[in-house]
């Protein structure tokens, strides 16, 4: 692991409860993370006082004024032409001019996409950058991509999910042979949309034949039978809610239940291993921080309603992905396997 100084850029405004969320998670991140210097980009008059109201301890850190800021309905003619000064924007600028660093946001996935791409640039060979992060499953987890960034995509932009999926997970285990397959309504070939059953025409050609298992339905990504998943944005995103709102669900209701009587809190007791275990395992939070694959630097996507806690894990991915030169893996993977 590299002893350079870790900078991480940060979005003080996006999402909801900002800055409160994203300073307290940067809280709890520093509590293990003295040495990451953070940089909070975003109104400093507002950052200085929630900082102060909540008796917040940021130990290493710095406040970039910025007088923007990008709102959920601006379209993309707004954020490259009003938005210049936003601490998404700026934040990115930030990384694109300094080494061992990278960027975090909850805020407007658009913004965060259309900017990386402006500021950061892209890997070459690749067309289109993919929300990719890890899925929990019954033997560790999975890579999924593309879980928003794309609404529409082609089947030249899945092969691209593919081969970066594979660069990733390569990146993360040495040596492995990992399983490769597209998410559809079912498994046979003449199922699903005619782009999925394209770009697994495409897959199958490609040096990635031998780890494509072919199309997975969505009840089975937890199976742990496939460990790279390929979605285009739009059905990727709406499998990760679900499932996120799926699991608090559960969670919310098994709370419910062991406080209900003296008994079940007994029985709590009994099983609190276990249980807090399994909550773990299904915490949406802990998995929070997707990273932006395929761009030439680290943007990592926060969800926007995400906790403190939560939005401390994506600082945490970030940690990582700059600590472990992730993104130079992956470039290396995608120029020997470039088709």
């Amino acid at each position: 692991m590299s002893k350079r100084q870790i900078n991480i850029a940060v979005d003080a405004m996006g999402g909801e409860n900002s800055p409160f969320k994203v300073l307290k998670g940067a809280e709890i991140f520093q509590k293990e993370n003295t040495d990451t210097l953070i940089t909070l980009f975003g109104d400093e008059k507002i950052i200085k006082s929630q900082l102060k109201i909540n008796s917040i301890n940021l130990r290493n850190y710095k406040i970039e004024n910025t007088s923007d800021n990008v709102m959920d309905d601006d379209n993309a003619n707004t954020i490259l032409r009003s938005r210049k000064n936003s601490s998404i924007f700026k934040g990115l600028e930030f990384v694109k001019n300094t080494s061992h660093s990278g960027f975090v946001s909850a805020g407007n996935t658009a913004a965060i996409m259309i900017l990386s791409r402006l500021l950061i640039g892209m890997i070459e060979g690749i067309d289109r950058p993919a929300i990719c992060s890890l899925v929990p499953n019954r033997k560790n987890y999975s890579i999924m991509l593309d879980l928003g960034a794309n609404v529409s995509v082609t089947p030249s932009n899945l092969l691209q999910f593919a081969i970066m999926g594979y660069c990733y997970f390569q990146s993360i285990n040495k040596n492995s042979k990992p399983k490769i397959g597209i998410l559809n309504i079912g498994t046979e070939n003449n199922k699903g949309l005619e782009f999925l059953q394209d770009a697994s025409d495409l897959i199958s050609k490609s040096f990635l034949s031998k780890y494509f298992i072919g199309f997975i339905e969505p009840n089975k990504i937890t199976s742990g039978d496939c460990d790279i998943i390929i979605s285009d944005g739009y059905t990727g995103n709406i499998m990760l809610k679900s499932a996120e709102g799926i699991s608090q669900f559960i969670t919310s209701n098994l709370k419910s239940i062991f406080s209900k009587s003296l008994q079940n809190k007994l029985a709590y007791k009994i099983i609190e291993k276990d249980l807090i275990n399994l909550k773990n395992l299904v915490n949406p939070e802990i998995y929070n921080g997707a990273t932006l694959i395929g761009l030439n630097g680290i943007s990592i996507k926060s969800h926007g309603s995400a906790s403190p806690l939560a939005f401390s894990y994506a600082l945490n991915q970030c940690s990582n992905f700059i600590s472990n030169n992730l993104n130079k893996q992956i470039n290396n993977y995608i120029k020997k396997y470039d088709q």
